[in-house]
């Protein structure tokens, strides 16, 4: 085996439980074209080599033979791996959106003979149009019996509780908020998500650590006592999760978000993979599931936790469900964060009113958000009493939840603006991110409004990302992330948004070359009272920088109430 196989297309070492097992695996990418264009002869030949007796792998490219193929291939796995002296092999075979492609994936305890024996399955595959399939079945079990053991897994098994939060949105700010509680409890907490590592509040590395390597970090740590690890699909699918098991695991939602990459076309298929983080989740320990997303709620049937709810819903049938069966559940009864048992009554934790990431009750994310935290916290056995003034401390500040809902005041020619930035990567935060803008609008005035996304979003995301904007906004324009685009030109990415817009009737939409430059163009245009939102991820820091040049000063959470009430007062005096 001197070169690579041609029916290998990828071969991927997973470092701990995944998509496909609660471990290590190894995951293969597999071209079975030879296979899918075998004559029925040399599929035959191929079954019964393999031990797959009466088989009927149905005309070559057929939809039956490639059902076959998916039996088959499994079978060859297992077939290799017992002439090479493995017994009880756990093997995953699934297809892929291309019918010439599927996906293998088995445990491995040594990483170099695992890979091996990848290698040596696509040789198999290849051998087939050539029909001597028999000998390159015997000749592949001995390549892995006589090849090298290599490492074993480097899965972690922790030491400290951890709190494992996985999710499309409210991730960041979910683990940000539970590792404040934590602190505000007196504990020395360490914390990974896609800014960095964190440990005890200081930054110690810089960079997007929700895959295994920032768990890793944070448990290395000597001194920490809790984790808290935000954990993205990227790192499920493409190195697994570091560590063995968790103690509390939240899943906050499933929406659309980076589909058409790594497999991974549909919202069902997105919500089996975020159903790893609760899946290794320790008995006895807790998953916290949205009960208003059913695909979340559905992960209570994949783990050996007890769940425990969130919603915003008091009278969710989820949380019925839920109580009924002995878990525990977070809401909202008369404007108080509530926690629920079966046959006790509610225990009322903190007005929303005052919690500060719920902007005054507006923002629905960050109300679920703070749902979520509160519920992990208690899980993860943090008294109330530190509950209580976590979540009375944590504010939506460029020091407690940078990027995420962060408000302004800018003084502008007659009066002053609000500007609010968000990282809002998607339809569902660019919703959450006008929802909040028009709370702190008041009648008359207008909504000015910077876009933009990743280059690795599918061209539908893309433009809706335009439309939502041209139809919600009075003022949009584009601030391109010049970093990000990953693979497409500012120009492919100002057509789809710009081809949004217009169906919905927004034309010459004005695109800039970075976020501060956007951000700069519509402040200049902004009246007095007018709300200026900024989608911003590249330039974070530059943003902030430029608000204080021009004599912006973050809101607090008084400022922001206010104006909150401010816009509500105005619109009920006006509608009477």
């Amino acid at each position: 085996m001197t070169s690579e196989p041609q029916s290998l297309v990828e071969l991927r070492v997973l470092e701990g439980p995944n998509l496909y097992f609660p471990r290590a695996a190894i995951k293969l990418t597999l071209d079975i074209s030879g296979l899918a264009s075998a004559s029925d002869e040399k599929a035959q030949r191929f079954a019964t080599r393999i031990g797959l007796r009466n088989a009927r792998p149905g005309p070559p490219d057929s939809g039956f033979r490639q059902r076959f193929a998916l039996r088959a291939v499994g079978r060859l796995v297992r077939a290799i791996a017992t002439e090479a002296g493995t017994s009880k092999l756990g093997v995953r075979v699934r297809p892929t959106s291309d019918p010439h492609r599927i996906v293998v994936a088995y445990p491995w305890a040594h990483r170099e003979r695992a890979q091996v024996m990848g290698r040596a399955v696509a040789e198999v595959l290849d051998a087939l149009p050539r029909g001597d399939v028999e000998e390159t079945v015997g000749h592949a079990a001995r390549a892995v019996r006589e090849s090298e053991p290599g490492a074993r897994p480097h899965t972690i098994t922790p030491r400290i509780p951890v709190v494992a939060v996985t999710g499309t949105n409210g991730k960041t700010t979910t683990s940000r908020m539970i590792a404040h509680i934590a602190r505000t409890d007196g504990r020395l907490v360490g914390w990974s998500n896609t800014d960095g590592i964190y440990v005890d509040g200081e930054l110690v590395e810089a960079g997007d650590y929700s895959g295994p390597s920032g768990a890793g970090r944070v448990l290395a740590h000597p001194e920490v006592e809790l984790a808290v690890t935000e954990t993205a699909r990227g790192g499920i699918l493409l190195k697994g999760i570091g560590l063995v098991r968790n103690d509390v695991s939240v899943v906050t939602n499933v929406s659309a978000d980076h589909l058409g990459q790594q497999g991974i076309d549909t919202l069902d298929q997105l919500a089996e993979v975020k159903a790893v983080v609760p899946r290794i989740t320790r008995k006895g320990g807790w998953a916290v599931l949205n009960g208003d997303d059913p695909r979340v709620l559905a992960m209570r049937s994949t783990t050996a936790a007890q769940p425990w709810v969130f919603s915003r819903d008091p009278s969710s049938p989820a949380i019925r469900e839920v109580l009924d069966a002995g878990g525990r559940a977070t809401t909202i009864i008369d404007g108080w964060v509530a926690v629920l048992q079966r046959d006790a009554d509610p225990d009322p934790l903190v007005e929303l009113v005052d919690v500060p990431m719920t902007l005054a009750g507006l923002s629905h994310f960050n109300v679920e958000n703070t749902l979520a935290a509160a519920s992990a916290a208690l899980a993860a056995g943090i008294p109330r009493r530190s509950v209580v003034e976590g979540l009375r401390t944590f504010l939506p500040d460029a020091e407690h939840n940078p990027g995420r809902m962060n408000f302004f005041s800018v003084p502008v020619t007659a009066g002053e603006i609000s500007v609010v930035m968000d990282l809002a990567h998607n339809e569902a935060g660019l919703e959450a991110l006008l929802e909040i803008m028009n709370g702190v609008r008041r009648p008359g005035c207008r909504l000015l409004l910077g876009i933009g996304v990743v280059g690795d979003r599918t061209d539908d995301l893309i433009e809706m990302i335009g439309e939502i904007a041209a139809r919600d906004a009075d003022v949009i324009a584009i601030g391109h992330k010049e970093r990000y685009l990953r693979g497409r030109t500012v120009e492919e990415l100002d057509t789809l948004m710009r081809a949004g817009a217009e169906r919905v009737g927004v034309t010459g939409v004005p695109a800039y070359a970075t976020e501060v430059d956007c951000l700069s163009a519509l402040v200049g245009q902004a009246l007095p009272g007018d709300v200026v939102g900024l989608m911003c991820h590249a330039e974070r820091q530059e943003a902030y920088d430029w608000i204080a040049e021009h004599g912006g000063t973050p809101d607090s959470p008084e400022t922001l109430a206010d104006k909150v009430r401010a816009a509500q007062r105005v619109g009920v005096t006006d509608g009477q």
